[in-house]
């Protein structure tokens, strides 16, 4: 694994193939409080590319054209949040996309646990370690064991996504998948316009 490190953006000759594996490290679980620190992608080719966001950063013109390119899929392992993080300090809306945990949650109905460490362990066999989780994202310079573990959470989403895609084909969800997925831009939205855990399909 090689891991690439930018400051603000990606190089402007950047290739993010047909599907690019992203997450997002960021101050805590509040979008609209907790700003977003680093950004991090993989082709699906083991290696990984870490765009850290400064403080005050509201632009980043490659990273963005990428979010809203229509021939790029975006894969998260939970979108929802990452799209929101991205949405609301870009205020671009990342699309298409494609979410491992929600693939796992239409397939996987054998199990409550859909968290990556559990994905990568069951479906690609490796063990993933969650100790830098909780570390200072925003700090003024990253250790190597943070860009280490940023770099571990889309290394392996290519894999995973083969793997659920098979599973969603055998038993007959893919296309439920697909709507689930179509409305996750809606469903970011609705998370930062103050709807977060209100189910608005109920009664």
């Amino acid at each position: 694994m090689t891991i690439h490190y930018y400051e603000n953006d990606l190089p402007i000759d950047f290739d993010p193939g047909k599907i690019l594996a992203i997450d997002t490290e960021t101050m805590g679980l509040n979008p609209h409080r907790d700003r977003l620190c680093l950004v991090q992608m993989s082709t699906g080719d083991g290696d990984a590319h870490l765009v850290r966001i400064a403080i005050d950063q509201t632009e980043a013109p490659v990273l963005c054209g990428i979010l809203a390119d229509p021939n790029v899929t975006k894969l998260f392992h939970f979108a929802r949040f990452d799209v929101a993080a991205l949405y609301n300090r870009f205020n671009v809306m990342t699309n298409p996309v494609y979410c491992t945990k929600i693939a796992s949650k239409l397939v996987r109905t054998y199990t409550d646990r859909h968290g990556l460490s559990v994905l990568a362990r069951e479906l690609v066999g490796i063990d993933m370690s969650k100790q830098q989780q909780s570390s200072d994202w925003g700090a003024s310079e990253l250790s190597q064991a943070q860009m280490e573990y940023a770099s571990s959470d889309v290394l392996y989403l290519h894999a995973m996504k083969e793997k659920l895609d098979m599973m969603l084909d055998r038993e007959g969800r893919a296309e439920m998948a697909q709507a689930c997925f179509d409305f996750l831009p809606t469903r970011a939205k609705l998370d930062l316009g103050g709807w977060p855990e209100m189910d608005i399909f109920s009664h």
